[in-house]
């Protein structure tokens, strides 16, 4: 039998991927056979969640378990910096794991665990979008792909935020189990299986806690000229900066370069303009800036992972499939 160890750092963190993590492979030893013995495992003998209001305590501390096969990594809530402070022990016994054969699978901000371990240097890595720039910010060698719900590399995995955990389980019971087993699993769970991205959840709010006054000012003047094509070039020069310098600030304030800001600026506003209105998608198209039907229908399946009329027909719950097209 295989050994499964799901994580109780240290800290205020997220219960329900600790909790939903032991209950579907519970569910998946009974259906088919018992591949895992689940433990719970941390540093102390009772965590405390929400403000004390739940409390869960581990099997067992971690320097109990020598070899594991597959380590769960739960999400973490914000205070990011506090919980890898609270939590260099588990840190240290998640490097060796790995080095000692075991696979990790970190959900949602449970990367920054990870990330914090070394595990993720140079691999690929999902997380909660609203979390993405500061991982990316606090550990640069990661390569975040905040549009997947899953990564799968070396026996690292990783996925998007919140309840997409459950998918991260589902595609580890069928790796470990079969697609049976995870097909019985979706079905008494009631998760949608194979989902493989979390574009169109992501909400675009550009990033501007860095300290470079001048991208700042870049950034919100893209942004208060929503329906205009701006051109990169003439806007570097009206801040008296070379193109090549300016691309680079930007890219290393905000994560972007200064045409994926805008691409994203005005793909946001339109999203708002179909959830919230039943205006025409040409309509819409004009007032954030497109002219051209096919290279605004390319960037916003490029960023959300949809067409604009999938998009209005998901989210705007009058929508009729057709009605005022164009």
């Amino acid at each position: 039998m295989k050994h499964l160890t799901i994580l109780v750092p240290n800290g205020e963190n997220n219960l329900s991927s600790i909790v939903g993590a032991y209950k579907i492979f519970r569910r998946a030893n009974a259906y088919r056979k018992e591949v895992f013995k689940v433990e719970l495992a941390g540093v102390s003998n009772t965590v405390d969640f929400h403000g004390g209001l739940f409390t869960a305590r581990p099997h067992k501390h971690i320097a109990q378990i020598r070899k594991t096969n597959l380590i769960i990594v739960p999400s973490l809530n914000h205070n990011y910096h506090q919980t890898i402070a609270n939590n260099t022990e588990m840190i240290e016994w998640l490097a060796e794991q790995y080095n000692y054969g075991a696979e990790i699978a970190s959900i949602c901000t449970g990367a920054y665990l990870s990330a914090a371990a070394g595990l993720l240097d140079g691999r690929s890595c999902s997380t909660h979008w609203l979390a993405a720039q500061e991982l990316g910010q606090l550990y640069p060698n990661v390569k975040l792909k905040t549009d997947r719900i899953i990564t799968d590399e070396a026996g690292i995995y990783t996925n998007g935020g919140a309840y997409s955990f459950l998918n991260l389980i589902l595609y580890l019971v069928e790796k470990y189990y079969d697609r049976e087993t995870a097909i019985y699993c979706a079905k008494v769970f009631q998760i949608d299986i194979d989902r493989s991205s979390q574009s169109s959840f992501i909400v675009f709010k550009g990033f501007k806690s860095h300290s470079d006054e001048l991208i700042k000012k870049a950034q919100n003047y893209i942004e208060s000229r929503l329906h205009e094509k701006i051109s990169i070039e003439q806007l570097a020069a009206g801040f008296a900066i070379g193109r090549r310098n300016f691309d680079r600030r930007f890219i290393r304030a905000t994560g972007s370069t200064p045409i994926e800001y805008a691409q994203r600026v005005k793909i946001e506003a339109a999203k708002k303009a179909f959830e919230n209105s039943a205006k025409a998608i040409n309509e819409v198209m004009y007032e954030v800036g497109y002219a051209d039907t096919k290279a605004f229908r390319e960037v916003f399946r490029k960023i959300t992972g949809m067409s604009p009329l999938e998009y209005r027909g998901r989210y705007n719950k009058d929508a009729v499939v057709g009605y005022r097209l164009f």
